[in-house]
């Protein structure tokens, strides 16, 4: 089974680092950076990826911490 992914996502009080399929928040904090570098310690102890949102909601970034399924060729 896959490890859910960590995701950075805008907060009415701040910013919170959720996984997948939570609807509780990992952690809130004040400021999107403060959020990245939780959500990137998450994401390398669980092997996984981190998804970091922007203040529209969109994915503006991804990074994966562990074995990826799709390695680039070359």
């Amino acid at each position: 089974m896959a490890k859910k992914q960590v995701h950075v996502v805008p907060h009415s009080e701040g910013w919170a680092v959720k996984t997948a399929g939570s609807d509780k928040a990992y952690k809130v904090v004040d400021t999107q950076s403060q959020a990245i570098k939780i959500g990137k310690d998450v994401a390398k102890n669980n092997a996984t990826e981190l998804l970091i949102h922007g203040t529209d909601g969109k994915i503006r970034e991804k990074n994966t911490y562990g074995p990826d399924s799709f390695p680039p060729k070359g």
